[in-house]
C-alpha cells in the first residue's frame, strides 16, 4: 500500500513518507529511503520534522532482531494515538462499522440489522446510532474523519451518489448530508472499491503494483488498482462488472435492465431461483442462501445445477475482466467466497478457454463480513492523511 493518491499522482514526499512508514508498519530510515527511489538526505529532514509533530515515533526495542556488527538501524512506526477513523458499510440486511487508529489497526467494531426503508435520511440516522455504539468508551473529538460505502454507482469524488440498489432517490450528495449527519468530514464510494482499499492496504494486494478485486455478495462488484492505487474512471463511479451484459434480452436484474451478470451470480439472482430446488419448506430469506448451498454440497442436483450455472457465468465475467485489464492477478475477494461452487477447478478452467492470452493468477480471498468497514476505515485513513500533515 503507498496511499491512495490517483492512478499516475505522486502527493508530496512528506506524505508519502508517512504512507509508506504505515503501509511497512516498521521501517528504517534507510530502508524508506530505497522503497521511495529517493536519496537518504531528502528523506532526514521530512522524517525529523515528522517525529517532531508526533506523527510518527521510534518503537522501543526495536534492536531485539539485529544481528549485524555496529549500531542497529532505528527503526520507524506511525504514531497510532493521534486520532482514529470510522469505516461504515450499509448494505442490503446489515450495517457494520470499525473504528481503526492511525496505524490501521482495528479499535472497536459493531455490526447491526438493517431497518426497513429506501430513504437516505433513515439510512444515515440508523449509522449515525451505530457509529455511536462503536464510540462508546472512546473519546469523539479524536474521530478526524469517517468511509462510508454502499452498493451502486457512486462518485466517489464528488460525493454524489448516482444510484444504489438499496436506496431511494438518485444523484443525491450523498457525502454532504453524511457529514452533516455524522459531524466529520465523510468519503463515499462504491462497496466494491472498499474490498479493494482492504486489499491493497492489508490483504494479498499490498505487494501488487497493478490488480483486479472482483466480489460477489447482493451485487457483482469490480475493483482495480493501477500503479499501487485505485482506479475509479473518468466519472469517479468505479467499474461496473456485475452491470456487464452476459445475455441478450436475458434476466431481469435490480437495475432494472436485462442480462446483467448480477442477474446470474449475485445473492439476490441464486435465492430467486432457490423456490424451485430447495427440498422442504423455503426457509426465511435471510437463511434461503446457506440452505441452498448445504442442499447442494448434500447432494440436491437442482440445488447444485444454481450454483453450476452461476459459476459459469462468472467465469464469462472474469474472462472479461482478463481480457479488458490484463491484470498482474484477480482476487476473487468477500465472505461469498466461502461458497466454493462458485470458483471450483471447474469454473476456473474455463477462464483460460475464454481469454485471449494467459489469464492471470485468480487467487480466493475469503474474509469475513467487516472486512467492507475496515476497506472504508481504509478510505478515511488516506482521505484523513493530507488534512492531519498540514
Amino acid at each position: 500500500m503507498r496511499g491512495s493518491h490517483a492512478a499516475g499522482t505522486l502527493p508530496p514526499l512528506r506524505q508519502r513518507i508517512y504512507e509508506a512508514v504505515r503501509s511497512a508498519g516498521q521501517i528504517s530510515r534507510a530502508a524508506l529511503a530505497k522503497e521511495l527511489e529517493v536519496s537518504p538526505g531528502s528523506v532526514t529532514p521530512l522524517v525529523s520534522d515528522l517525529l517532531a509533530g508526533k506523527l510518527l515515533r521510534e518503537p522501543e526495542g526495536d534492536d531485539l532482531h539485529h544481528s549485524g556488527r555496529g549500531r542497529p538501524p532505528v527503526t520507524l512506526e506511525v504514531e497510532p494515538s493521534r486520532g482514529v477513523v470510522m469505516g461504515l458499510k450499509v448494505s442490503d440486511h446489515e450495517h457494520s462499522a470499525m473504528l481503526v487508529d492511525l496505524a490501521g489497526q482495528p479499535v472497536a467494531q459493531a455490526t447491526v440489522p438493517r431497518g426497513p426503508g429506501r430513504s437516505v435520511e433513515g439510512m444515515l440516522d440508523e449509522v449515525a446510532a451505530l457509529m455511536a455504539t462503536v464510540l462508546e468508551g472512546h473519546d469523539p473529538a479524536r474521530l478526524l474523519g469517517a468511509g462510508l460505502g454502499l452498493p451502486g454507482m457512486v462518485d466517489h469524488s464528488s460525493g454524489i451518489m448516482r444510484w444504489s440498489p438499496i436506496l431511494s432517490g438518485r444523484d443525491v450528495d450523498l457525502a454532504g448530508l453524511a457529514a452533516d449527519r455524522l459531524g466529520v468530514p465523510v468519503t463515499v464510494d462504491n462497496d466494491a472499491n472498499l474490498l479493494t482499499m482492504a486489499e491493497l492496504w492489508f490483504g494479498r494486494g499490498r505487494e501488487l503494483s497493478d490488480f483486479a478485486v472482483v466480489t460477489i455478495e447482493y451485487g457483482v462488484g469490480l475493483g482495480l488498482v493501477v500503479d499501487h492505487a485505485p482506479y475509479r474512471g473518468a466519472h469517479g463511479h468505479g467499474m461496473e462488472l456485475g452491470h456487464t451484459k452476459v445475455q441478450i434480452d436475458g434476466a431481469l436484474c435490480r437495475c432494472g435492465q436485462r442480462g446483467c451478470l448480477e442477474a446470474y451470480v449475485a445473492d439476490f439472482a441464486l435465492v430467486r431461483e432457490a423456490a424451485v430446488a430447495i427440498d422442504g419448506d423455503l426457509p426465511p430469506r435471510g437463511e434461503v442462501l446457506e440452505v441452498l448451498f448445504a442442499q447442494a454440497k448434500g447432494g440436491n442436483e437442482a440445488a447444485r445445477a444454481i450454483f453450476d450455472r452461476a459459476g459459469k457465468y462468472l467465469a464469462l465475467g472474469l474472462a472479461n475482466v482478463a481480457n479488458l485489464f490484463d491484470p498482474r492477478r484477480i482476487i476473487l475477494s468477500g465472505s461469498r467466497m466461502r461458497y466454493d461452487y462458485l470458483y471450483a477447478e471447474e469454473m476456473l478452467a474455463e477462464v483460460a478457454g475464454l481469454t485471449l492470452n494467459d489469464p492471470p493468477p485468480i487467487e480466493v480471498n475469503a474474509w469475513d463480513d467487516l472486512v467492507w468497514a475496515r476497506g472504508a476505515a481504509a478510505m478515511a485513513l488516506a482521505d484523513a492523511t493530507p488534512r492531519l500533515l498540514t
